[in-house]
């Protein structure tokens, strides 16, 4: 039997900050890729890469189309993978949609989503988790400051910090409508959070969280040390980030809505193993126990 050293201890008696033990960049120095050495060079130091036009217009169209199609199917509403606001009883997010959607699946599988991956990541990747997340105006809820992975090692088992996310925007992202926000070089930092996970606990903490959220006293030194960048630009822009940045979003309380397509890639080489610090897995919707490649 194999044992793993956890790194990264959380959900304790205390909060704790330890430097981060992994690399940010995998890849060998100078190892072929779509991402230039220079940008590679700014996503190692910050922790995230800003991506202009991931897609194009008519492929927004496409996949804004393929959002409101699933979002508004009965079926899929009704499917344990769809999470709606507590208030307006509105979708929120949509999981596994590489798996629902063959439109999406077609998106993961594009070397310009999927290539970017494997050069950050150093080797093959899976994806973790994919999910639709839909912020219409008027009221949509954000999502509150925290590190995915302290959750995806605490509650899926993610060994190492060898997991990047992208973010594809299907709307305009404005400075006023609930966009990402991150502290750029937090994920240099591991913070274990205080407090014991629930059981169940994604069931409440995908509508709002509360075990692994960081203290006030912790997010201010973040924020004074790092600063926090807010990512805004048009439908078809990307942000790639670190699943170790401190990053979170505001209420969408403008009449604009946010919606983007959320794809999580983790390396071959860092599969899930047990909870870290999670009485049972989660469902694999949210944090997959399929480890096959993506080709």
């Amino acid at each position: 039997m194999t044992t793993i050293t956890d790194l990264y201890p959380t959900r304790g008696t205390a909060e704790v900050a330890v430097p981060r033990q992994d690399p940010v960049v995998w890849s060998a120095p100078g190892e072929a890729g779509p991402i230039a050495a220079a940008d590679l060079e700014s996503y190692e130091r910050d922790g995230f890469l800003a991506v202009e036009q991931l897609i194009t217009p008519d492929e927004v169209a496409v996949y804004r189309a393929e959002l409101d199609r699933l979002i508004g199917d009965p079926a899929i509403r009704a499917d344990e993978r769809s999470i709606v606001e507590p208030k307006s009883q509105e979708i929120r997010s949509v999981f596994e949609v590489h798996k629902i959607s063959e439109v999406f699946a077609r998106l993961v599988r594009d070397e310009r989503v999927v290539g970017r991956a494997r050069q950050i990541l150093g080797s093959d990747v899976y994806v973790h988790q994919s999910r639709i997340n839909v912020k219409p105006g008027f009221g949509a809820s954000g999502f509150y400051w925290h590190s995915d992975f302290e959750t995806w090692h605490a509650e899926d088992g993610l060994p190492n910090m060898r997991t990047v996310s992208v973010s594809i925007a299907l709307t305009e992202n404005f400075a006023t409508n609930g966009g990402l926000m991150i502290m750029p070089g937090s994920h240099k930092t591991f913070l274990g959070c205080a407090g014991a996970t629930p059981k169940d606990n994604y069931k409440k903490s995908l509508q709002m969280q509360d075990a692994g959220t960081p203290s006030d006293e912790a997010l201010t030194k973040f924020a004074d040390r790092h600063g926090i960048r807010l990512f805004t630009g048009p439908a078809g822009s990307a942000t790639w980030f670190d699943c170790n940045c401190m990053h979170g979003s505001g209420d969408n309380i403008t009449p604009y809505p946010r919606s983007n397509v959320f794809i999580v890639f983790n390396s071959v080489e860092n599969a899930a193993v047990e909870p870290f610090a999670a009485p049972i897995r989660r469902p694999s919707f949210i944090g997959a126990r399929d480890f096959t490649p993506v080709r």
